[in-house]
């Protein structure tokens, strides 16, 4: 655990001095939520009832940003091979990446949250959202950590990257934006509580599939 929390500091070190990856995924955040702002007219629809689908395709898109940065910037330095000759486990350097990637999604969910509720002049959201966004966002890392990896060595990785990962994320996804709607109060919470387990299943299942297996991917 030490050793994974050494290469997390080591990329929150790197990130705090190039600020690329949070730069970027903030910066691509902003953009969707001015493109929907303008695209669709408060007054015709009800803006709560897709606002948790709007809020998630920009997570979604922002966090496939960062996540083609995880092993990149890695690799453009050939420091992946410093990691690999390292005396340590294979799966050590993916939970270091895969908490990087979380934390720097919640910065961005936690910028954009905001600007959101203001752009969409919603008032009321619950504490719903506090699950529905962490959860959401390790299911999110957890299996984008893994597909970074195995994506960064091909020669279209920047296409690769969501063209693998999103068929997979598809259940994370809508369950995330199953339990948005109950803090936003779209759905009862009765209803948003079977998404939620959903979620813990799915985040559980596949951190420690990816945990699992990544030494194998990243020999390939």
């Amino acid at each position: 655990m030490r050793k994974a929390l050494l290469i997390l500091e080591k990329d929150l070190r790197t990130e705090l001095r190039a600020k690329d990856i949070l730069t970027a995924m903030a910066y691509f955040s902003l953009l969707v939520l001015i493109v929907f702002n303008f695209a669709i007219d408060l007054r015709d629809v009800r803006i709560d009832a897709i606002a948790p689908g709007i809020l998630w395709v920009c997570f979604a898109f922002a966090g496939v940003l960062g996540l083609n940065r995880t092993f990149v910037r890695e690799q453009e330095r050939n420091a992946i091979e410093g990691l690999m000759l390292c005396p340590i486990d294979r799966s050590t350097i993916y939970l270091g990446k895969f908490v990087g990637n979380v934390v720097f999604m919640l910065i961005v969910e936690a910028l954009t949250v905001p600007i959101f509720l203001l752009l969409f002049n919603l008032t009321a959201v619950g504490w719903g959202l506090v699950p529905a966004l962490l959860l959401g966002t390790v299911g999110f890392a957890a299996l984008g950590t893994l597909f970074a990896a195995l994506a960064v060595n091909t020669r279209t990785r920047e296409v690769m990257l969501p063209v693998l990962l999103f068929p997979i994320i598809i259940p994370i996804v809508i369950a995330a934006v199953k339990a948005t709607g109950f803090a936003i109060g779209t759905i009862a919470p009765d209803l948003a509580i079977p998404w939620l387990n959903l979620m813990m299943v799915f985040d559980l299942v596949f951190v420690v599939i990816s945990y699992l297996i990544f030494g194998y991917v990243l020999e390939e």
